[in-house]
């Protein structure tokens, strides 16, 4: 007789450590923390901190869990993650913060999982990328996140002259990050070199107790100045 397959739950995680994880995430998602005992996630401190401060019924040390993130390099590291779930074990998939899957390696166990029939089931929770836009006043219909810009500075300048068409041509709002000791340098290039009419909105330490979101246009970034970002997580949107 063949064992029915387990499933994936996809769990968030709050973004900000400073706020009661119950106050960012709805109570459902207890209730399948409660049934799981396997965790597929990017860092195994921070997701055993995270279910310690949700208060889930298990005790951690009972819990397995392994770690997908950027030094997974095999297909075979994932499909080995994935094996337990084909066999009949529910798991659970944690990012260091917000939603996994989205700009997080937990995708490469969802793709592998719909490959072999096995059910995903994505929980409610705060996504940096979704609130940022939200939050914006910029175009919702059409948005991407394209991640890190390139560090070099003739490589950024082509990569910002690109995102701006795009922002122009397609009306289609841009999003991006950098480290957060980079954000200062990154906003300085941006208020030098985008055209002074694009609005760019500066979205910080979003659900935090001390969260900042403001949209200005580069013209009048560049009469406020940089705002409080040095080393606080930051999202970047450009648009019209």
């Amino acid at each position: 007789m063949t064992k029915d397959k387990g499933t994936i739950y996809m769990i968030p995680c709050p973004i900000s450590d400073e706020r009661d994880v119950w106050d960012v995430l709805p109570k459902h998602n207890l209730e399948v923390m409660n049934s799981l005992d396997y965790f597929i996630v990017e860092n195994v401190r921070s997701a055993r901190r995270f279910l310690s401060r949700a208060g889930i019924e298990r005790k951690i040390d009972e819990l397995e869990f392994v770690e997908l993130n950027e030094h997974t390099t095999s297909a075979e590291e994932v499909e080995r993650m994935l094996r337990p779930v084909l066999e009949g074990r529910s798991a659970g998939v944690i990012s260091e913060a917000g939603v996994p899957g989205v700009a997080d390696p937990g995708a490469d166990i969802v793709a592998l999982a719909h490959r072999n029939g096995v059910r995903v089931v994505p929980l409610v929770g705060p996504s940096s990328i979704l609130m940022s836009v939200m939050a914006s006043g910029l175009n919702g219909q059409s948005f991407a996140f394209v991640g890190y810009l390139p560090i070099k500075d003739g490589e950024r300048l082509k990569r910002l002259r690109e995102l701006e068409r795009r922002v122009r041509d397609e009306r289609q709002s841009q999003l991006f990050i950098e480290a957060p000791y980079r954000n200062v340098k990154l906003f300085d290039t941006l208020v030098r070199s985008v055209a002074p009419t694009l609005r760019l909105t500066v979205a910080a330490d979003i659900t935090a107790p001390e969260e900042f979101i403001a949209t200005l246009t580069i013209a009048e970034w560049r009469k406020r100045g940089v705002p409080n970002i040095a080393k606080r997580p930051t999202i970047f949107l450009l648009g019209i």
